[in-house]
Formats: C-alpha cells, sequence, structure tokens
C-alpha cells in the first residue's frame, strides 16, 4: 500500500497539470492511523465529485462493541458519526477556491430522520468514513497544493474529531443510543397494547415552516393527550411517560380549517421513522408499515385489482386486472390502497383534502338521485370497517366535512388549537340523534391472494445497457423514462431515492425468471439487505456513501409508477 507521503509527492507532480492526471491519486494511503481510499476520481471539475473512505481500525477508534451491538443501535451509532463528521467539515474546513465543484468536501446529511445510511459503516473491526470530495482545479489544471489542504490539513482534524471514540462527547453518543433503545422499545409494545400509534405529552408537532422539517420554536403548542386516551409506557432508559395511545379500528381526526387536524397526521405519518432528539416528534411512534393513501391523477396502474371499490365501468373495462396510462382521482386511489395491502400494511392514514371526493362517500341525496347500480364506485365508508374486521388494516383518517364517517368510526378526535379531545361519545350521539340508517356493510370480499408478477421486458436495455439515475427526492430517471414520486409523502429524503434507484437497478440485473410476484421480490431483496448489507446492493465498486434504506412501501410504489412496468 502506498503512503500519506506518496500521495503528497503525487499532488505536487501533478500541479499544474491537465485535469486527467488526477486519476493517478486513485488507490489506498496509508495514514499514520487511518488508511485513505480514493475510489472513484472525477473526470472533470464539473463532473459528480469524487468518492473517497476513511477507514480506522478498532484497534485506534476503539468505540466499545456494546454501542452498536443491535441492529437500531448500530443505525443510532451511524446517524450520530454521520451529523458529526458533517459538523467537523464546517467547522475545520475553509473551502478552497476553484472552477466546478473543486474544494467540494461532504459527507451525506441526514434530516430529522434516523435512517439507515451508508455514510458510516461501523463494526468490530473499523470504523468507516464515506465522502464526497471535489478536487481543486483553476479551469481544467489542477491545483495540487489546494488538494493537500484538503487531504493533509483539514480531514486529519475533522477524522479526530469524529471517529476516534476518546475525542467524541461520548455521553451524547450513549444518549442517541439510549433514545434508540427507548424508540425501539415502544415500536415493540404498541401491538401489545392494540395501539395503531403513541403521541407522547409535551411533543411538538407543528414545523418551523412550509420548507423546514425542523420543530416550530415559537408559540408552538405542546401535545396533551385526552384522559380517555391516556397510555403509560415505562421506557428503559426514560422511565415512565405518558400520552394519547390510538387505538387500532377506525380513528376520525376531527376539527375547524388550520386548528392542527393535518399536522397531527403529518407527524403520525414520518414517524414511521425514529427522529433526532429534539425533533419535538422523537417520541411519536407510528406502526412502521403504516401508508399515507391519496389520489394520485395521472399516475400509471399495471394490472391491480381494484375490484373492491370500482367495478362495471361503463366501457367494460377489467377492474380485476386494471391498467391505465392516466389514472382518475378514484381510481389512483384505488389502486394506491390495494398496493399497500399487496405489500402488506396495518394502517392506513388518509387526509380528506388529498382524497377523490367520490371515491370516499355519497351522501343520501345523492344515492336518491343516481341509483347504486349505475355507480360504479363503492365509496371507501362502505369498505373502511371490512379492511378492519376481516384484514387488520386499521385507519386515522382527517375528516372535515365527512361527517357520514361518524357511523363507522371507534374514536373520534377533536383538534381544538392544537389541542387533541376525545369527542368520540359526542360523535355517536349525533348518529344516534339524526337516525342515519347507512348501513356502510361491504358486500364483496377482497381478493388478498392475487398476485402480480413482474415480467423481465419491464426493464429493456438501450444500446448503453441499463442506466438508473435519482434526481432530488422526487424522480428517477431509468434511461429516458422517468419515475415520479412527488406523491410519496412517506420518502423524506433524497439518499432513499438514491437506493430506490439501485434496488430498481439490482432487481432489472437479477430478477428475470417472469414467475416471482413483485411483492416476493421486494421481500427477497430486502432480506438481502438485512444479511449482507445495502452495499451489496450497489454496482459501484468502491463506496455508495449516498443511500439511506427506504421501506418497501416505497420501493414497491416506484415501480408501481414505472411507465415501462409489465405485469402478469
Amino acid at each position: 500500500m502506498k503512503t500519506e507521503k506518496d500521495l503528497h509527492s503525487l499532488l505536487l507532480q501533478i500541479d499544474g497539470r491537465g485535469y486527467k492526471a488526477y486519476k493517478d491519486i486513485k488507490g489506498k494511503y496509508a495514514f499514520k492511523n487511518y488508511t485513505l481510499s480514493i475510489d472513484s476520481v472525477q473526470g472533470d471539475p464539473f463532473a459528480s465529485p469524487s468518492k473517497a473512505r476513511i477507514i480506522v481500525s478498532q484497534d485506534i477508534a476503539r468505540f466499545p462493541a456494546d454501542l452498536f451491538d443491535k441492529p437500531h443501535k448500530n443505525i443510532a451509532v451511524c446517524d450520530f458519526l454521520t451529523r458529526l463528521f458533517s459538523k467537523n467539515i464546517f467547522k475545520y474546513y475553509d473551502k478552497v477556491q476553484g472552477s466546478g465543484k473543486s474544494g467540494l468536501l461532504t459527507i451525506d446529511r441526514p434530516g430529522q430522520e434516523i435512517l439507515l445510511r451508508t455514510s458510516i459503516v461501523i463494526n468490530k473491526r473499523c470504523v468507516e468514513a464515506r465522502f464526497e470530495v471535489g478536487l481543486p482545479a483553476s479551469g481544467r489544471r489542477i491545483l495540487g497544493k489546494e488538494a493537500i489542504k484538503i487531504f493533509f490539513n483539514a480531514l486529519p482534524q475533522i477524522i479526530d474529531k469524529a471517529l476516534y471514540y476518546k475525542n467524541i462527547n461520548t455521553q451524547a453518543l450513549k444518549d442517541c443510543i439510549n433514545l434508540s433503545e427507548d424508540q425501539h422499545f415502544l415500536r415493540t409494545k404498541l401491538k401489545e397494547k392494540g395501539l395503531a400509534a403513541f403521541i407522547v405529552n409535551d411533543a411538538i408537532l407543528p414545523r418551523e415552516s412550509g420548507i423546514s422539517d425542523k420543530p416550530l420554536k415559537d408559540n408552538a403548542i405542546p401535545f396533551k393527550s385526552p384522559k380517555s386516551l391516556e397510555t403509560i409506557f415505562d421506557l428503559p432508559y426514560r422511565g415512565e411517560i405518558t400520552g394519547m395511545g390510538i387505538p387500532e379500528g377506525i380513528t376520525l381526526i376531527v376539527g375547524g380549517g388550520y386548528h392542527g387536524k393535518s399536522t397531527l397526521l403529518r407527524a403520525l405519518e414520518r414517524s414511521v421513522y425514529n427522529h433526532i432528539e429534539c425533533d419535538g416528534r422523537e417520541l411519536i411512534i407510528t406502526t412502521e408499515n403504516a401508508v399515507k393513501i391519496r389520489a394520485e391523477d395521472g399516475r400509471r396502474i399495471e394490472r391491480v385489482d381494484i375490484s373492491p371499490f370500482i367495478n362495471n365501468l361503463p366501457n367494460g373495462q377489467d377492474t380485476k386486472r386494471f391498467s391505465t396510462e392516466n389514472a382518475s382521482g378514484s381510481t389512483s386511489q384505488a389502486a394506491n390502497i390495494m398496493e399497500s395491502l399487496e405489500i402488506g400494511t396495518n394502517l392506513l392514514l388518509i387526509d380528506e383534502d388529498t382524497c377523490a371526493t367520490n371515491f370516499m362517500i355519497r351522501d343520501r341525496k345523492m344515492q336518491k338521485l343516481v341509483e347504486k347500480n349505475k355507480e360504479p364506485i363503492t365509496p371507501f365508508i362502505d369498505r373502511v370497517r371490512y379492511l378492519y374486521e376481516n384484514l387488520g388494516v386499521s385507519t386515522i383518517m382527517v375528516a372535515g366535512s365527512s361527517g357520514d364517517y361518524f357511523d363507522v368510526a371507534d374514536n373520534v378526535i377533536m383538534m381544538d388549537e392544537y389541542m387533541p379531545y376525545d369527542v368520540t361519545n359526542r360523535a355517536k350521539e349525533i348518529v344516534k340523534d339524526m337516525n342515519y340508517n347507512n348501513s356502510h356493510k361491504s358486500i364483496v370480499a377482497f381478493n388478498d391472494k392475487t398476485q402480480r408478477i413482474l415480467l423481465k421486458s419491464s426493464f429493456p436495455k438501450s444500446r448503453k445497457g441499463i442506466k438508473i439515475k435519482a434526481k432530488g427526492i422526487d424522480t428517477i430517471v431509468y434511461n429516458k423514462t422517468g419515475i415520479d414520486l412527488k406523491y410519496l409523502e412517506q420518502l423524506v429524503d433524497s439518499s432513499q431515492t438514491n437506493c430506490i434507484a439501485v434496488i430498481l437497478e439490482y432487481i432489472a440485473r437479477n430478477f428475470n425468471s417472469n414467475d416471482l410476484p413483485i411483492s416476493q421480490i421486494i421481500n427477497k431483496v430486502y432480506e438481502i439487505i438485512e444479511v449482507k448489507g445495502l452495499d451489496t446492493l450497489s454496482t459501484f465498486s468502491g463506496h455508495p456513501g449516498n443511500l439511506a434504506l427506504p421501506r418497501k412501501h416505497e420501493i414497491i410504489a416506484a415501480l408501481n409508477r414505472f411507465r415501462l412496468l409489465n405485469i402478469r
């Protein structure tokens, strides 16, 4: 292996030469306390940055093994170290100037959620940090001395403060690990207590702004559970906590406009993930496989059985194997529910504001005017109890105007100036007083055994083969075909989108037998990740440092929105 002196000499030798001479520095270099691996070198200062790794043996890093001996603790440690590495880049590195991406030094930057990432890897053997660096240039001439500042001045300080256990705030690290233990405990206990979600008292639900996911600091009203829904947990580290437990079943969130209904639902949909300390939602826990459902006009649907909701279309189109290039609000919402059931969910999260009205309800006046045999849509209100009683799928729904849902609800929570009140009994009295006689009974059973087989023709090759790339959080491009993910509201990080792109390429290259259901393929990919890690999916020979694990639901949602998807 080359040494740090070799790298120093190389950078001086190529100083002032054409940019392609940077290719000579690719490889591994032994520094005093760590190894620097330069895995890929950009061919141009305007191209994607170069990728590199720092590898520190545990003989030197000395992180106690019991800090990362469980998967959720390992994720917490890697998240903590990623944030610390990023913080120290800003603290110890003054960006060098140059053309294009010259002087860029960055590691994957987490948001408010704690996700399984590839930016830091820790095990009993070593700690490894994966980062990107824009090799400095003036025009297209190498600035070797500026590169020396990055590799020999800035990086050693960053490594010293972020990757050696003796130099970090060990109590802060242990606090993060303890929080992860409490969060893991809560998740395992939800089902035991028959809960779909839990919101601790004094949680801060509102966010700073529409473009910031940080907690609102000024005038934020702490959450307080109504007495009737209070639930107590005794956590391993924080001890006894009290909050609102939302029982399994059908729960409505009602109230006037701007009183916090959607804010509560957004907190629940994001809390399928753990959150960092001081986020305000760190002890809000939602069933992990909960799916936010909405209408999605214009999306593609490929052979989905939407017949439990839509039948007898005027054009005779088959709704047991429904396909369209341009879905309506109602057909898209029906497909979104059925696809969620296909991959597996126990909780649907619905906001009336983003739903197709005709999919959600038909009031009594409309039922009298339009006969039932003339209406192909069986509204969600007629199916919601069947979903819970027969399939074990609960629903939490924001209902601002659909009072008919009182008839099918188990619990009704009113938000009033961001405070929750249990108004279930009052809602039931209203149903009784108004003599509602809608049965809302489901007649047609769900066929939850339908399996959609993924065909290898879904992944045609161009002359250059297969190229899949993520563009931000909302878009993936397969060769020249875009996949629009902007309505996947539980996709929270662009590194998750990067990971979905890598997973789709892995599926395209490895699952081409034309005999596996799409859900089974996703499950198999997840099993591979659990055994071998995320790195094993990437075709990049060095490190894939900018991946964060998405849920199965967002992976299959991306496939379902792929306009080249072929299903048998």
